[in-house]
This record gives C-alpha cells, structure tokens and sequence, in this order.
C-alpha cells in the first residue's frame, strides 16, 4: 500500500485527498471523490499522512500501522462492509474488537472508528487495486514458498535415498570379499617349513647309519 503515502486527510475537513505537491506555504490537495476539487493546505491547517497513522493497542506494541489495519479490515469484510460512520457506538466498537482485539479501549475513540470507516470505503472504491494487488501478491508469495519447501524436500529425500543405496552395495561388497577370504586355502609360514626341514635330516642321517652296518 505505497500509495498511502500520497494521500492524506486534514483535520476539519471530511474525505481523504490526493498530495499533489507542496508549496512554499503548504501543499497542494486534490480531493478523492467525484468532484477532485484542489485546495492549498496551509501550515497551520494539520495534514496527517495515512502512511503515517496508527491505532493504539495494548501491550508491548503500542500501536499497529493504519496499513495493516486497512489489510485487516479487507480480510474480513472485502467489499462487504456491513457498518457505516453512522452506525451506534456499540456497534462501532464491536467491529473494532474483530478488526483489532488488543485494541486500546480507552485512547481510540468511536470518531477515530468512524474515521478508518470512512477511509476505507474511499479507498476501497477509488483504489480497489490497493487492497486485490497485495491480496494476489501475498497468496503468490505463500505458493513460492510452499513449492520451494516441496523442491527441497524432495531433494532431501534424493539425497536420503542415494546414501542408502550406497550403504547397501558397500555392505554387499564387504560380505562378498569376506567369503572370498574364508574359502581361500592357509597358506604354510616360513616357521613351519623350517621346522618340517629340521625334522627330515635326523631321518635322513639315521637311514644312512643302518646302511653302513
């Protein structure tokens, strides 16, 4: 909602008005209605910026932005919004209460109520594009995310899968070259042929002494 950044209401007077641009003495405003009727705000007239409105709230915020309240507002009630500046004041603070639960009872006033009313039927009918725009954007954005938590899921998952794999077949090849060393026959060590040739030249001798006799 940059565009909240260029409109503006001044106290005293009812709408909201499009900044123009500023003078030497004030600003320029052009009202948003029908008519777009300009008048030159001077400095003594005070002009708030809805970009920089807020509406208290209890707790450890103390005020949430007049945007989100907008947004909030729109989730809500769309171009359905059952409650006007004219209804009662129980009613006005009963839709408050849903908008904004933690809002500040004591400090936000039922004219400040019907102000964001007020506001947001204007907006909503001079500016639709203002609310469907971050509506559309916000629902692409949680698409992308979810896609991406999709994508790198299933990476992992490949991932997963290709270790196991792996696992096996060193596990199968471990098995295979275990039975290949079981079946293969032992082998004599130079220990025992040494003893074996020791053991044959006593015979040997005693034969040759047998023959001499």
């Amino acid at each position: 909602m940059e565009l909240l950044k260029d409109i503006a209401s001044v106290s005293g007077k009812s709408g909201l008005f499009k900044v123009l641009k500023p003078t030497r003495n004030g600003v320029i405003l052009e009202s948003i209605d029908s008519q777009k009727s300009k008048l030159i705000a001077n400095t003594s007239e005070r002009v708030s910026i809805l970009k920089d409105i807020s509406i208290y709230t209890k707790g450890e915020e103390n005020s949430i932005p007049l945007e989100t309240i907008l947004k909030k507002v729109y989730e809500l009630y769309g171009s359905s919004l059952n409650i006007t500046p004219k209804s009662p004041d129980a009613e006005l603070r009963a839709f408050m209460q849903k908008v904004l639960p933690n809002y500040d009872e004591e400090r936000v006033y039922c004219s400040d109520i019907k102000k964001l009313i007020s506001w947001y039927s204007i907006l909503l009918a001079n500016f639709p594009d203002m609310f469907t725009d971050g509506a559309a954007q916000q629902k692409e954005e949680q698409k992308n995310t979810e896609e991406n938590i999709a994508t790198i899921t299933e990476k992992e998952n490949n991932v997963v899968a290709e270790e196991v794999s792996s696992a096996q077949d060193t596990s199968e090849t471990v098995k295979n070259t275990s039975k290949k060393s079981s079946s293969k026959p032992k082998e004599p060590t130079g220990k025992e042929d040494k003893k074996t040739s020791a053991e044959e030249k006593p015979k040997a001798k005693s034969a040759s002494s047998k023959s001499k006799k």
